[in-house]
């Protein structure tokens, strides 16, 4: 806790032939995060191996098992871990065998689909016309008629029925457009086409099928619909018993193409020599023991080992594996969606656990609200499957639990007024709202100090002395603010012994300046001419005075920003004041009074809880994120991720 697992940057010297089935190994011991070493003097002299047509020659293999997978509408499964894993020419055989055995019944079912399909346009083009008896014939098969199907606007149909020579048969209208059929003779033909087609005459196509109508046509369709889907209900059903038999073998040969492409992407990384090959990885400092032994009885003995601590390494290169209690695991979380530590940085989880369920529970304080939070949250625990959901369960859990108990300091249970006598404290609404406000900003003022003291820590442990001193949220920013606070609530006792002037100068001008000389200081003992010569001393004063003064309004505006706790606390009260005004207005209504302010309270507290829960939580997160995190906590870790050759996400999350 506080700090990630202690790890080790190692490096392998294997020989070539052991490379493969170290790998196989490491891959199933989920321990060493695999790195990319170059080429060079403190590696190896040969670069790593470039495989790319060995790994192109699995996307085809892989894009067959995909889609014969979807053909027989498969899921994937995972396959036992003792089950046999085939070569990539073995994969590619089983695969041709199976698509042998169910090439025949798929190309049926394609061929009964295209079929289908062809139907279904057929009836999508004679649907408006299946209910009069239209010849199928081609249009003008006639010697002395001429037909024409289509549309036109519906405006312009009685301009149409004005013209002689012309009989219409108009149908539905559709779009705002005028289906029709019309017809002419065979010597009106030019003029019947020159006068639709000014009129904006959309002519539609009928199928040719001699010798029927589209009634009949219709119905036909309907009878070889049916026996083609009956046909291919069978046919799927012999599908779906196929890919049953086939589902283990499948799941293998994905598997295998899955492990053979990772094995070949992992060889990518390794520099080597003619015989021998340079495997680099972090590892975690518990696992090195277990590491030496796979290696020792792969390689029969036949290694050389290099272990390098992470403490003499730059932190950017450091992964971070962090280790929390269950409980902890949800808070993680939170903290994971701003960043990861970086290796020497202080992990904040515990606080975090501790701070935003007090802030929460401040402001949504209700053991009503909070007993249906925590029996929702673990309904999620126990009924869920999935780790993400049993971690929302648990979190959810927890703040109900700190709902509850501010509600029993409040004297709030669903907001029913009977209840409030028996509060602890009192509501946020009653007495002096004052008293919350002042202990909302002793509870910024609380945090803002922790993150102070852990920003010194995590200074001193990356070794820059410079910034846990003179930062503005270093031991300067920490005399500044503890000083301000000080003066703002002692001063007239300073005053009285005349110590204010002095305690002004050392509490509060000392510590400004101090932030004001940091980084010219920096450029000074660094010699660092070429930041200074970039924007000129000029250049550096100003910035440092800006930096200054954001960090006197930060301090400022930061504790203020606590009031938010005690604002929202009254805003929760409010709404279930509110709640049971209504309730008691409508109660005096002649009919249905009573169960009508029945439901307004019920539909009160639902609102309530939706929405003040969620404003609640988003708040607290806010206060977390920007208020305390800021000042310590980079975000700029990155997380382990240890080589896997299994293909299904850990159930665990590794926070």
């Amino acid at each position: 806790m506080f700090k990630p697992v202690p790890m080790t940057r190692v490096r392998l010297l294997i020989l070539e032939h052991d490379e493969r089935a170290l790998l196989r190994h490491l891959g199933q011991a989920d321990i060493v995060q695999l790195t990319h070493s170059p080429a060079g003097p403190e590696t190896a002299p040969l670069p790593p191996r470039s495989l790319g047509n060995e790994l192109a020659r699995l996307d085809p293999i892989s894009a067959r098992l995909e889609n014969l997978r979807r053909s027989l509408e498969l899921p994937r499964i995972q396959v036992a871990p003792e089950a046999a894993v085939f070569s990539v020419d073995e994969a590619a055989q089983n695969l041709r065998i199976i698509e042998e055995q169910c090439g025949g019944l798929l190309k049926e079912r394609r061929k009964i689909e295209q079929q289908l399909a062809e139907l279904a346009a057929i009836d999508e083009k004679i649907a408006d016309y299946r209910n009069i008896d239209l010849p199928m014939d081609e249009p003008d098969a006639s010697s002395f008629l001429h037909f024409v199907t289509g549309s036109l606007p519906v405006q312009n149909f009685k301009q149409l029925q004005t013209s002689g020579n012309v009989a219409l048969l108009p149908l539905a209208e559709k779009d705002g457009r005028q289906l029709l059929i019309a017809m002419t003779t065979r010597t009106g033909r030019p003029r019947l086409n020159r006068m639709l087609q000014q009129i904006g005459f959309e002519p539609e196509k009928l199928p040719v099928v001699p010798g029927t109508t589209s009634a009949e046509l219709s119905e036909r369709n309907r009878h070889e619909k049916k026996a083609l889907l009956h046909d291919l209900h069978g046919l799927n059903a012999k599908l779906r018993a196929k890919g049953q038999e086939f589902r283990p073998i499948l799941a293998q040969i994905e598997d295998s193409l899955v492990l053979e492409r990772n094995l070949l992407q992992a060889e990518q990384q390794f520099p080597r020599t003619e015989r021998a090959v340079l495997v680099t990885g972090w590892v975690p400092n518990i696992e090195i023991p277990a590491l030496e032994r796979y290696v020792r009885e792969i390689t029969h003995g036949c290694y050389v080992m290099e272990s390098t601590p992470a403490e003499k390494i730059s932190d950017a290169e450091v992964p971070v594996l962090l280790r929390h209690p269950r409980l902890l695991r949800p808070f993680a979380l939170l903290v994971a969606a701003y960043g990861f530590p970086k290796y020497r940085e202080l992990e904040p989880t515990l606080f975090v656990a501790v701070s935003y369920l007090l802030m929460f529970g401040m402001m949504f304080g209700d053991s009503g609200h909070g007993l249906v939070l925590a029996i929702g949250g673990m309904a999620l625990l126990f009924g869920s499957r999935r780790a993400a959901l049993r971690q929302a369960g648990l979190l959810l859990s927890f703040a109900g639990g700190s709902s509850i108990v501010s509600g029993i300091i409040y004297g709030s249970y669903f907001g029913l007024p009977q209840f409030k006598k028996y509060s602890l404290w009192h509501d946020p609404l009653a007495g002096n709202p004052a008293s919350l406000m002042v202990a909302a900003i002793e509870i910024g003022i609380v945090m803002i100090s922790l993150a102070l003291v852990l920003n010194i820590i995590n200074c001193l442990r990356h070794g820059k002395w410079m910034d846990a001193v003179l930062d503005r949220f270093g031991v300067a920013g920490a005399v500044f603010y503890w000083g301000a606070l000080l003066l703002a609530t002692k001063s007239a006792a300073i005053r009285a012994n005349g110590f204010l002037a002095p305690a002004i100068c050392l509490l509060l001008v000392l510590p400004v300046v101090a932030w004001l000389l940091k980084e010219p200081i920096e450029i000074w003992r660094h010699h660092d001419r070429k930041l200074a010569g970039q924007s000129g001393l000029f250049g550096v004063a100003v910035e440092s005075f800006v930096n200054t003064f954001e960090g006197l309004l930060s301090y400022f505006a930061n504790t203020v920003s606590f009031v938010r706790l005690a604002a929202y606390a009254m805003s929760h009260a409010a709404l279930l004041m509110a709640t049971f005004m209504i309730a008691e207005n409508v109660k005096h209504l002649p009919l249905g009074g009573n169960l009508l302010g029945v439901m307004v309270i019920i539909f009160g507290n639902l609102v309530a809880i939706v929405l003040e829960g969620i404003v609640a939580s988003v708040q607290a997160l806010r206060l977390e994120y920007y208020e305390f995190f800021g000042k310590f906590f980079s975000g700029g870790g990155r997380p382990f991720e240890p080589f896997r050759l299994q293909t299904t996400p850990v159930a665990e999350s590794p926070l």
